[in-house]
C-alpha cells in the first residue's frame, strides 16, 4: 500500500476558468512539490501532473503523441460502467497496486493527496486530505462528508475507450484500463463534470500550464492500450505540445 504521505475518488480556445467554474484558472496558494512529470512518471504511481516545460521535453511529448493511431469515434451503444467491472477493484490484474488490501479509488488518494486523515481503524479508507488539483490548480481542502468536491477522473474515458475499441476488447483489459492508475486523475469535481467523456478536442484542463501534461497522459494511456483517438483529438494534443499536425 502507498505510503499515507501520497491521496483521491470522469479546448484549445477555453480561456482559463471557463467551463470547470469561478476562478479555475487560478494557481494554488500553496503548490505541491511532488508533482511529476507524465514523462517522468511512466506507470502514474507517482502523484499530480506536473507541467512539461522545457524544449527537450516538449519534443519528447510531441514523439510519444505521434505514436498514437487515430480512427473514427464508433457508437456509444451498449456502454455501461459495469461493462469495466465492479468500481475501484482491488483485483484487476496488470496494473500497479492492485492486490495490495486497499481498492483503487483509495489507492490513488493516498497517492496525489496530503494531510490524510484515515476512516477510525484504517489505514485504507481517505476521509479527509488536502489536494492540489492539477486540471484548475486550486487547493481543496476535502472532506468525505462533502465527497462530489473531488472527482477521480478517468483520463481517457471510459465511454471514450467504448467507443475508440473497447466494445471489443476482453472484459479483463477493460477491468484493467478502469483501474489503472496510469489513467486516473483525482481532480475537482466541476472540472471532471464539464470534461464528460469529452477527448482532448473537446475539453482540455482549464490551467493551460499543464496540458501539455495532460496530452502526454492521455498519450501514455491510449499507447500502453493500443487504442486510437480520433484525429481531431490527435491534433488538439500535438498542438498542446508545440506540435506540428500532419495535414
Amino acid at each position: 500500500m502507498l505510503a499515507a504521505a501520497a491521496l483521491l475518488t470522469g479546448c484549445e480556445g477555453l480561456p482559463e476558468g471557463s467551463s470547470a467554474g469561478a476562478g479555475a484558472g487560478a494557481e494554488p496558494a500553496e503548490r505541491d512539490t511532488r508533482a511529476v512529470s507524465p514523462l517522468k512518471n511512466p506507470d502514474g504511481t507517482a502523484p499530480g501532473l506536473a507541467p512539461v516545460t522545457t524544449e527537450r521535453d516538449r519534443a519528447a511529448a510531441v514523439r510519444l503523441i505521434e505514436r498514437v493511431a487515430t480512427k473514427g469515434r464508433g457508437p456509444r451503444t451498449g456502454y455501461e460502467r459495469e461493462e469495466f467491472g465492479y468500481a475501484w477493484l482491488d483485483t484487476a490484474d496488470g496494473v500497479p497496486l492492485a492486490r495490495n488490501g486497499c481498492d483503487t479509488r483509495n489507492d490513488v488518494l493516498q497517492r496525489d493527496g496530503l494531510r490524510l486523515r484515515f476512516r477510525s481503524g484504517s489505514d485504507c479508507v481517505v476521509v479527509a486530505m488536502t489536494l492540489h488539483d492539477p486540471y484548475t490548480g486550486r487547493t481543496i481542502e476535502w472532506r468525505k462528508q462533502r465527497a462530489a468536491e473531488v472527482h477521480i477522473d478517468h483520463v481517457v474515458p471510459l465511454s471514450y475507450s467504448w467507443q475508440m475499441g473497447a466494445s471489443r476488447w476482453r472484459e479483463s483489459k477493460r477491468r484493467q484500463l478502469a483501474n489503472d492508475v496510469l489513467n486516473l486523475m483525482p481532480v475537482q469535481g466541476r472540472a471532471n463534470s464539464a470534461k464528460g467523456d469529452s477527448g482532448p478536442a473537446s475539453w482540455l484542463p482549464p490551467r493551460k500550464r499543464i496540458r501539455c501534461a495532460y496530452a502526454v497522459r492521455f498519450a501514455q494511456v491510449a499507447v500502453k492500450y493500443e487504442m486510437p483517438v480520433t484525429a481531431a483529438d490527435k491534433r488538439m494534443m500535438l498542438r498542446q505540445c508545440g506540435g506540428r499536425p500532419a495535414l
